[in-house]
């Protein structure tokens, strides 16, 4: 069974519990926006974030894309983003503040009567309680998150705040290490926190390795990262 849920392609990956804040400035997504503030407290406040595979499909001018958006333009898995804050301006654009949700798979992408693009969706299975692999997992992947980010960024504050929860942690390092589009996407489609944990585990370990390596180039640690996605 599937359901049909209004998608936002971005060229970054949203993962649940994080934040996405949002400049909404095309008027069909304007129109997506007062919709989901419109609906019922019974109705999701959510939209699907789906990744772009190349591109963007949002263009700077406010004009409509070249060419419809399809399936096969976009990574398989995705992540709702659940509206929580609104802020319209006085030109009728809206500053936005969403969480991610709920993940799901992409069956396939339309363009109906709606301005905004819809897709047909199967819901992921919601991860239960980490298993004692995770759970042992996590602190080793804090550790290497930590050292990790420490060659990064020499002497920052970093991770005041260290969730205790695995499942929560992993999302964390996923969509906070200055990886590549296709290692956020391999990491949300993971069916569960340990083999997350493990990915991220090995990512780590070989970025730092990397960034240890370069240590004595006379040039800035963040030049040599991989740039973040600009959304």
């Amino acid at each position: 069974m599937s359901d049909r849920l209004p998608v936002f392609p971005l060229s970054t990956v949203l993962f649940p519990g994080l934040v996405l804040p949002l400049h909404i400035f095309e008027e069909r997504y304007r129109t997506l926006v007062r919709e989901l503030v419109a609906a019922s407290e019974e109705t999701p406040h959510e939209f699907g974030v789906v990744t772009l595979r190349h591109g963007s499909e949002v263009a700077e001018d406010g004009d409509s894309p070249q060419g419809p958006v399809t399936a096969t333009d976009v990574y398989e898995v995705g992540c709702t983003a659940e509206l929580r804050h609104v802020t319209e301006l006085p030109d009728g654009r809206f500053d936005i503040m969403t969480v991610g949700r709920r993940r799901f798979t992409v069956l396939s992408v339309e363009q109906g009567a709606e301005p905004y693009l819809t897709a047909h969706v199967r819901w992921l299975p919601d991860e239960e309680e980490p298993s004692g692999t995770a759970t042992l997992l996590a602190p080793r992947v804090l550790t290497a998150f930590r050292a990790y980010l420490e060659l990064l960024r020499p002497n920052s504050e970093t991770l005041e705040q260290v969730p205790d929860d695995a499942t929560v942690l992993s999302h964390l390092v996923a969509a906070t290490a200055q990886l590549t589009v296709e290692e956020r996407q391999m990491l949300l489609a993971m069916p569960d926190t340990a083999s997350r944990l493990r990915a991220e585990l090995r990512i780590l370990n070989r970025e730092a390795g990397l960034l240890a390596r370069v240590r004595a180039v006379p040039v800035p640690l963040s030049d040599l990262a991989r740039p973040a996605s600009p959304n």
